[in-house]
């Protein structure tokens, strides 16, 4: 460890210097530290161990930030773009592994590792570049987020394939369906139980407790997640993605930062000592020929899935040309091929050398970005540049959704939901809680077979019952519902069609659960199913529950957006509003020193000189929108501002260029104020005036704080008293004016 940090330490600081980022100094210095540490030594298993914790702590904190609310909103762009790129990723990765000769499995892992940008680098260099603020970062930003689930489900079935040497079958479907029912299960059942739990327990979660909780909660799941057949990591990210839906995800992101920082350290070192200089020699022309398919490929696919879903052809040009790096995933893809036999340790290599190439290209592809596309605008002709550029806006008229249609749709995600969690719950306890409580003595012995599956069959129909009566009853009396029925009496069949489908649906549930745990006639399980159902329907408690659950997994669901759009800048609706084709909205705050403070909107006048529009002022927690042209500008004010790329870079840049003059000035040395003492002797200047005409004050920038004579001491003395010999002043000021002063 001690070899580790100081390696890692040194090569940090020398990537920094560089302008490089600090994951490249760590995958060197791993390189550098396999020559000082031989491939044999037993602390290489220790090394692996640690590795494998900080794939734990990554995925964490990447679900942290990850959140399935973020997926929700990134919008059918990044949807339509990430699901082109991977697939035609992952198709180039195998044909490029199937051209080297190599087995369909080793090419499939090839593609999988190809097909994921790094995230931790994009952010570093749009920072770098302060492109942050561009319209493409936020749709770059978007693609990243769904390549992160994209990676995680990838693990998984990679993991299935890998095991079954078989592309197809029955095991890859069941596996697929364990997987989504695995993560919206716990998603569901995270999201109602844990922001309650923290919101309850909040007096007594400082820091210190918040960060054991939290992490408790992490390995908690990677250790259900690993029961349940799933990897670790998974289990991390679904905890991180759980939490992030909370307030306090931003605290626990916080606290969690330097854990995941170190243990992170040590995954990416541990990736650089699998790296073998001296045999690199062999594999320098597959390296090379994968670091182009990942640049040309990502830069090609890239930028034609975002044309694809609906973008202008610059967007999609600038946000291709950010994506052609290989990403973090990549090295854990990897290291899970390692892991499970199906990829050999030169591919490990290829892929870290071919990493290294990208990562370090990555700046200058984005760089190249504006000249390609004023290529371009050269080069196509003005009829494809047309159809290429057309309006993305989404400004089309707005048809009205049906009653039939909405109701269908509300019904179609009751059902979906509720069904979802009923059909775990049932499964969990006949396959698991059921044979785990029945092999317990206690229970053989007071609650025999038939009795047990009484009791059984009663707590599970008791813990579906509410979802149940959900399922069946909700939207019976909706607006939409009563307005199609009293419309016209056609439709009274179908309404009454959606009721029978869903009781007899619920019916079959619970039909299957008897089943299970009792043999008997079908009529009576037909009987006993229709009774309960009534009952349930009936049931003004579990209305009550069915109503309460809902609220709180609604609370809990939407409490951090809620919180944020309390304190936001813009809100989502007002920025959905006002976002068209080119223009996007962008903060900028207003630090004191700017030459903008103090003055009206109408004398700065920057839609004339920067052709941008002021839309929002926010002075702490007052919002001023659409502020007239008398409103001043005031330090630390926040000024949202629209316009396109090019003007919000003439107005950053005008601020860039007053903060690094002020920034020169406030790199001067200002003395702090201090408390000395002088004396008055008979050669001093100060003898025989008083404190007001002495200069003390307004020359020398000093306060007279009191005065010592024979042996009297007068705190605040009087402004007008004469100074006299042998007098002893009591000075506050600057260290430099003091000294000045008793020269005199």
């Amino acid at each position: 460890m001690a070899i580790i940090l100081t390696v890692a330490g040194a090569f940090s600081l020398l990537f920094k210097w560089l302008k490089q980022p600090v994951v490249l100094a760590y995958i060197v210095a791993g390189v550098v530290i396999s020559f000082i540490i031989p491939r044999d030594d037993p602390e290489y298993e220790n090394i692996s161990t640690w590795a494998e914790i900080g794939i734990i702590f990554l995925l964490f904190g990447l679900g942290l930030e990850f959140s399935f609310k973020k997926l929700m909103k990134v919008g059918s762009t990044a949807f339509v773009a990430t699901l082109f790129i991977v697939i035609s990723m992952i198709g180039l990765g195998y044909i490029t592994g199937i051209c080297f000769g190599w087995s369909p499995m080793k090419s499939l892992f090839l593609g999988a590792m190809l097909c994921m940008s790094s995230t931790m680098i994009i952010i570093k260099v749009f920072g770098d570049l302060k492109l942050t603020s561009k319209n493409f970062a936020g749709i770059v930003l978007g693609i990243l987020i769904i390549e992160d689930l994209v990676a995680v489900l990838l693990m998984v079935l990679l993991s299935t394939v890998a095991v079954s040497k078989n592309f197809e079958g029955m095991d890859l479907l069941y596996s697929l369906f364990k997987l989504i029912a695995f993560l919206l299960f716990w998603f569901v059942f995270g999201t109602y139980l844990i922001p309650t739990f923290l919101r309850r327990m909040k007096r007594f979660l400082n820091d210190e407790t918040i960060l054991v909780v939290s992490l408790a909660f992490c390995t908690g799941m990677v250790f259900l997640a690993t029961y349940a057949g799933f990897s670790a990591a998974l289990g991390a990210f679904i905890m991180g993605s759980i939490l992030s839906e909370t307030i306090d995800s931003e605290k626990i992101e916080h606290l969690i930062l330097p854990i995941k920082d170190f243990f992170g350290l040590v995954f990416f070192v541990s990736v650089g000592m699998m790296v073998q200089i001296s045999s690199l020699g062999e594999f320098i022309v597959p390296i090379l020929i994968i670091s182009l398919v990942v640049i040309f490929g990502q830069m090609i696919f890239a930028t034609g899935g975002i044309l694809l879903s609906g973008q202008n052809l610059k967007t999609a040009v600038s946000a291709g040309f950010s994506l052609t790096q290989i990403g973090e995933f990549s090295y854990i893809i990897g290291a899970l091929g390692l892991s499970l036999g199906v990829i050999d340790n030169s591919l490990y290599q290829i892929i870290i050398s071919a990493s290294i190439i990208t990562i370090f290209t990555t700046p200058y592809m984005m760089k190249l970005a504006d000249p390609v596309n004023a290529f371009l605008a050269k080069k196509i002709p003005g009829k494809w540049q047309k159809f290429l550029n057309k309006d993305t806006s989404g400004a089309r008229p707005v048809n009205q959704d049906s009653l039939w249609k909405k109701l269908l749709t509300d019904m179609a995600k009751i059902v979906g939901i509720y069904f979802f969690i009923c059909i775990i719950i049932v499964n969990f306890a006949l396959f698991v809680g059921v044979p785990i409580v029945q092999k317990l003595p206690v229970v053989q012995q007071w609650l025999p077979q038939t009795y047990g599956n009484i009791v059984w069959a009663a707590i599970i129909l008791i813990l579906v019952s509410p979802f149940l009566r959900a399922i069946m009853v909700k939207k019976n009396h909706s607006v939409e519902f009563e307005k199609l029925w009293a419309s016209n009496r056609i439709n009274r069949g179908p309404l009454i069609f959606t009721i029978l489908f869903r009781a007899v649906l619920c019916g079959g549930l619970i039909m299957y659960v008897l089943m299970h745990l009792f043999q008997t006639n079908a009529i009576i399980m037909v009987a006993l199913t229709i009774i309960f159902l009534m009952v349930f329907a009936a049931s003004k408690q579990l209305k009550k529950q069915s109503i309460m659950i809902e609220r709180r997994f609604k609370k809990n669901f939407n409490e951090k957006e809620m919180h944020a759009q309390s304190r936001a800048v813009v809100s989502k609706g007002f920025a959905n509003h006002v976002l068209a084709r080119d223009l996007h909205l962008a903060e900028f705050p207003i630090l004191p020193h700017y030459s903008i403070v103090g003055k009206t909107l109408q004398e700065l006048n920057f839609r004339q000189y920067f052709g941008v529009n002021v839309v929002t002022i926010v002075r702490g927690s007052r919002r001023i929108n659409i502020p007239n042209g008398g409103e001043r500008i005031y330090p630390n004010d926040h000024i949202v501002l629209l316009g396109t790329d090019r003007q919000m870079d003439l107005f950053q840049k005008r601020l860039e260029e007053k903060r690094q003059k002020y920034a020169n000035y406030e790199e001067t040395r200002s003395w702090e104020v201090q408390m000395e003492q002088i004396q008055i002797d008979d050669k001093s200047h100060l003898l025989g005036k008083t404190i007001r005409t002495s200069g003390i004050h307004d020359t020398f920038g000093c306060l007279v704080v009191g005065i010592e004579r024979n042996n009297l001491s007068m705190q605040n003395p009087d402004l007008d008293l004469t100074l006299e010999e042998g007098d002893i002043l009591w000075l506050i000021g600057e260290y430099d004016k003091v000294k000045k002063l008793s020269k005199l």
